[in-house]
């Protein structure tokens, strides 16, 4: 008959916690929030010195960006006014005197107009010169203006690519480097939890995070600005073809 009791006892319904006795389990579960920057502080001297050197690389990245949307966007804009100017029918002499002009810099289109004018302009002056002399330099000098603009677009992105492919593994590096640490110090206790490992394995995979997020924005960067440089480039050279047309149409006809 003993069982009738303790059976009475097991079939009783559970009742909730109050929940004034739940409330500090909640408070316990916010106040352990990850603090990154409490991480970093807190962190081996190596991971300290990868992470900076990573920020220092996500900086040097974000502004190569800033710059480079800068230049791009420019030279479209230039290259969309001088079109516009160079297919008006505006005289070529005019375009050329205003293209020369030393209160004003020159680039893109512009610029081998104007190298491929000038040096037309002077192989004409001289005396002996056929027509197809006179064209032949004149695309030398805008083959050259041409290879000094593309260089001038594609100035830092060299460096931006190597930020984009270097830093997960300068992460992956200080990833090491934190679990290294980690190790060592299991190794003077004499038993090992989670509480002991947690710490330096965080480290470690904060690293890793620093690393992707510097490489991430670079190489989509770099990747978007390699496409707007090809298409300047490809612009610039069919620009040069049809300005050849031009000059190779305007020396028969004064032949």
């Amino acid at each position: 008959m003993s069982l009738v009791p303790a059976l009475i006892h097991a079939a009783a319904p559970v009742t909730e916690l109050p929940a004034d006795a739940a409330a500090p389990a909640a408070a316990e579960a916010v106040g352990q929030t990850l603090n990154y920057l409490e991480l970093m502080l807190h962190a081996s001297l190596p991971v300290k010195v990868i992470v900076l050197l990573l920020l220092a690389g996500s900086l040097v990245s974000w502004v190569i960006i800033f710059l480079k949307v800068r230049v791009y966007s420019r030279a479209t804009d230039e290259a969309d006014e001088f079109e516009s100017r160079f297919w008006s029918g505006v005289d070529l002499t005019q375009l050329y005197r205003a293209a020369s002009d030393r209160n004003r810099v020159v680039s893109g289109l512009e610029a081998i107009f104007e190298a491929g004018f000038r040096e037309y302009a002077r192989l004409r002056q001289k005396k002996g010169l056929d027509g197809r002399t006179q064209l032949e330099g004149a695309q030398r000098a805008m083959r050259a203006t041409f290879a000094r603009e593309v260089d001038r677009l594609e100035h830092h992105l060299e460096l931006l690519a190597n930020i984009g492919s270097t830093a997960p593994y300068v992460g992956l590096v200080g990833t090491v480097f934190g679990i290294m640490v980690t190790m060592h110090g299991l190794s003077t206790e004499q038993s090992a939890s989670i509480a002991a490992v947690a710490p330096g394995i965080s480290e470690a995979l904060f690293a890793t995070a620093i690393g992707l997020f510097v490489a991430i924005p670079a190489v989509w960067a770099y990747n978007r600005f390699a496409n707007r440089v090809e298409r300047l480039s490809v612009r610039y050279e069919t620009f040069a073809e049809e300005f050849s047309s031009i000059l190779q149409r305007q020396s028969h006809i004064e032949e």
